[in-house]
């Protein structure tokens, strides 16, 4: 074999960031050689890091596939939590209202919720109705469970009442702890790691939350609402799947074992994370991961990237990452440090080249969401819901709208049916703007 290219090595600032600047590497590589998407591999330690990585690819278009495990999305508990997300944004989506109403368990059997469809339907309104009012639709519960279904009530009630007070990340984090998906994840925890995967998960999902709310514009509010639209639109791949043969491969490290691609970027070289914090107070351990490393490098057939970011966010902070002990362990005849890639979709990293030492490293302070001071009653919130509910039938090409975010805009075409109802509408100082209706609070004028 000839003398092979040095590995690079990418410094991001934080752990979003490393996802554009990858997606943003494979885009320009892959435009400038023309090379098939089969040719890139992006490896991580844990299956968690995807997030970052399958929303950059998806917002530039570039197909993948996750490789031994399921897209983010998809996975139980993140569905768990969205599907909380849209019953605040949208009370009569009763898909997500029959997956959560009785999780975390709450004593709402299957029976029960069967009758409680039994007297939506008999009385030709939705299930939310009837939980709102027992006394106007009577339904064969119990005395009991009547109660428990009043407590769930008032508990999602309670978030509706934020939905339009607080940003997105606020009001996220308070409904994974006031639904109890966080005790539940933790109480499980010690039962082996795929739990404690479910809790990195959801870890995950609020890193993604909290820096959706942070690219706010000035005295812009982004609402869970928003989110919601964001994330519809960005996994209708998952609704849509086809064989796509030629696709960038995503996977753990541990499943990429006796694969090898042209372009390999190996993400997240941290210390507590590659290594894993487990392997640390352990030589047998930590020399395992090191084998494990070797392997990941041994992927690559023409080219290999090493990228690690400053900070990583861990539950309310984003919290300073140290380079990986492995990277110090490599000679830098071997290494290329490059300046931080531009990033696609979205602000741009630290300017000049890179230092060659690792040791050190971002200290970068982020500032905790600001909360609202004030709230509208549940009275009236319930109120506009309702409201903007009848008029998700009226909209249709040719409807003025306004927009609480956008303003008054006029729609110029429908898409899709149902929960997945969209509308483009384009607003005089915003241009085209495709919304999920379910999501969008559009108010017909």
């Amino acid at each position: 074999n000839g003398k092979g290219k040095p590995i690079s090595v990418v410094r991001t600032l934080t752990d979003n960031e490393e996802g554009r600047v990858i997606a943003g590497k494979i885009f320009e590589v892959q435009e400038a050689l023309g090379s098939s998407y089969n040719d890139f591999a992006i490896l991580y330690r844990t299956n968690k890091q995807s997030r970052s990585f399958e929303e950059a690819l998806r917002k530039l278009n570039i197909p993948y596939k996750i490789y031994g495990g399921l897209s983010f999305y998809q996975r139980k508990e993140i569905k768990d939590v969205l599907a909380y997300f849209r019953l605040a944004a949208n009370p009569r989506d009763e898909e997500a209202l029959k997956r959560v109403i009785n999780y975390p368990k709450r004593g709402i059997g299957k029976t029960s919720v069967e009758n409680l469809i039994i007297s939506a339907g008999r009385n030709g309104v939705s299930m939310w109705e009837v939980l709102c009012d027992f006394t106007a639709y009577p339904t064969d519960v119990s005395t009991s469970t009547r109660q428990k279904m009043h407590e769930f009530t008032v508990m999602v009630q309670s978030f509706q009442a934020e939905l339009n007070k607080v940003d997105a990340y606020t009001l996220a984090e308070r409904i994974v702890k006031s639904s109890g998906i966080l005790a539940e994840l933790h109480q499980d925890k010690d039962k082996g790691p795929e739990e404690m995967e479910r809790i990195q998960n959801v870890e995950e999902l609020l890193a993604g939350l909290l820096e959706f709310t942070k690219g706010a514009e000035e005295d812009e509010l982004k609402t869970l609402s928003d989110f919601l639209m964001d994330v519809a639109l960005l996994t209708d791949a998952d609704q849509e799947k086809t064989e796509e043969k030629n696709h960038v491969s995503l996977m753990t490290i541990h499943s990429s074992k006796g694969l090898e691609f042209p372009y390999v970027y190996i993400v997240g070289m941290e210390e507590n994370l590659f290594p894993s914090q487990l392997s640390t107070s352990s030589r047998t351990e930590l020399e395992e991961e090191r084998r494990l490393f070797y392997v990941a490098i041994t992927r690559a057939m023409l080219s290999c990237t090493l990228s690690y970011a400053g900070t990583r966010f861990l539950w309310n902070q984003s919290l300073k990452s140290e380079p990986s002990r492995f990277l110090n362990e490599i000679d830098a005849q071997y290494l290329q440090f490059e300046s931080p890639a531009r990033s696609f979709g979205g602000k741009s990293l630290m300017g000049g080249g890179m230092d060659r030492s690792f040791t050190g490293g971002l200290n970068t302070k982020m500032n905790p969401p600001v909360i609202p001071k004030s709230f509208k009653s549940l009275q009236d919130v319930s109120a506009q819901r309702a409201s903007n509910q009848g008029n998700f039938d009226q909209i249709m090409v040719g409807t003025n709208v306004e927009h609480s975010r956008f303003g008054k805009g006029r729609v110029t075409k429908i898409e899709g049916a149902g929960a997945d109802k969209k509308a483009v509408i384009f607003f005089p100082h915003h241009g085209s703007k495709t919304v999920l209706l379910q999501f969008a609070n559009l108010k017909v004028i």
